[in-house]
């Protein structure tokens, strides 16, 4: 897997003070995306040692609230297995602090994979710009949804995140 950039103390990216984890690889290449530069899959730097590092380092502090993979797309097909490694890592050594995942998939893609259990907030659909607002609260477009994971899980159904 490659990576754009580790955003430290971001508050645009979720809930709170986070850390965002900027992966490369997009197929879905929305139009009017924010990031077009990390669509490219062999874009950026390889993840290693350093950079998981540097991204624990940076979670470790007491007044992060939580980490956020965004992108392109870390639910990418090929960013997939080192995401949900990283994910249940930061679940495991920090279960306090709160996963949030930004994707251009749906919900129902996802929803039978017992990984999601250690998601948080799924931001999911495509950025669609005839669909854009610039006053909503963590997502580009209306028709994205930023759904609470461990409620839908229990429920059965989507429920949205609220603060």
């Amino acid at each position: 897997m490659n990576y754009h950039n580790i955003t430290k103390d971001d508050m645009l990216n979720g809930d709170g003070l986070r850390v965002v984890l900027w992966v490369a690889g997009c197929n879905h290449q929305c139009e009017d995306c924010q990031n077009p530069i990390t669509w490219d899959i062999t874009g950026g730097l390889p993840f290693d040692e350093a950079a998981e590092k540097e991204l624990f380092d940076a979670l470790a502090k007491p007044h992060i609230s939580g980490i956020t993979f965004s992108g392109g797309d870390p639910l990418h097909p090929f960013n997939r297995g080192e995401v949900f490694r990283l994910i249940r890592k930061v679940k495991e050594q920090y279960p306090n602090k709160s996963i949030w995942v930004y994707t251009g998939f749906l919900w129902e893609d996802f929803m039978q994979n017992p990984k999601m259990k250690y998601i948080d907030v799924l931001v999911d659909g495509r950025f669609v710009k005839a669909l854009k607002d610039d006053n909503l609260h963590w997502k580009g477009s209306s028709n994205q949804r930023v759904i609470n994971v461990p409620k839908t899980l229990e429920e059965g159904k989507v429920v949205l995140y609220s603060k």
